[in-house]
Parts: structure tokens; C-alpha cells; sequence
């Protein structure tokens, strides 16, 4: 599920109003929303958040966390998941990715089983 291009993404080295954080939260927070649209919904997932950046410069993907909760956040307001408590969701485990114009978030959500769910293995 990839978000638009060039969204104001919250860092967590930012220093912003509480008032800013809570708007770009919000932003954040429905266009994931809307890009969720179509997407099955899950009992648990492991959600591997990719950021892809405008530039080469070094970076720490895990500073991005914030923005990736507010999309997390998005998909149980879609009715993706009932909750991001830790028995629904694996993550998000945050990577960098490839530059692209304008910087995106990208989210890879995979299905997993259900909690005590059977596995048959395989030898």
C-alpha cells in the first residue's frame, strides 16, 4: 500500500506544537485511510513500513516511527485491523528504500494466522 508522494512526514527528532503533530498526525493518519481502500480485512499482519526518500542522504528509518503509526493507525480506522494491540500486528518494522521524486511511505502488510492457529509443517 503505497501513500501519495511528498505528504509532510512526522520524525521523531521534529520539535513541533502539540497542536502541528496532531495535524500532520491526522493527515498521515487518513491518507492511509483512503489508500487502504480494497484491502481485505485481516485478523492478524506483519507490516514492514517502507520509506523511500528524495535524496541520498543518510538516514535512520526508525526516526520515521511516528508517521508510520499514524499509518498503521489508518488501517484500523479502515476496518484493515480491529486493533495494532500486539496480538494483531508485527510490526511496523521500518526500512529504507529506493529514492523516488517527492518521498513516499510505502506499506507491505502480509497476512499472518490467526493466534494458536494449527501450523502443519513441511519437511
Amino acid at each position: 500500500m503505497a501513500l501519495p508522494p511528498r505528504l509532510l512526514l512526522l520524525n521523531a527528532n521534529q520539535r513541533l506544537s502539540p497542536f502541528r503533530r496532531a495535524e500532520l498526525t491526522k493527515v498521515l493518519r487518513r491518507a492511509s485511510w483512503a489508500a487502504a481502500r480494497g484491502i481485505p480485512q485481516l485478523e492478524r499482519a506483519h507490516i514492514i513500513g517502507v520509506l523511500h526518500p528524495q535524496n541520498r542522504q543518510r538516514r535512520d528509518p526508525a526516526n520515521w516511527y511516528p508517521s508510520f503509526k499514524a499509518c498503521v493507525d489508518g488501517l484500523v480506522d479502515q476496518g484493515i485491523l480491529e486493533d495494532d494491540d500486539h496480538t494483531r500486528v508485527v510490526g511496523p518494522d521500518m526500512r529504507l528504500g529506493h529514492v523516488v521524486e517527492g518521498a513516499r511511505l510505502v506499506l507491505h502488510i502480509r497476512e499472518l494466522p490467526p493466534v494458536g492457529a494449527r501450523r502443519d509443517l513441511q519437511k
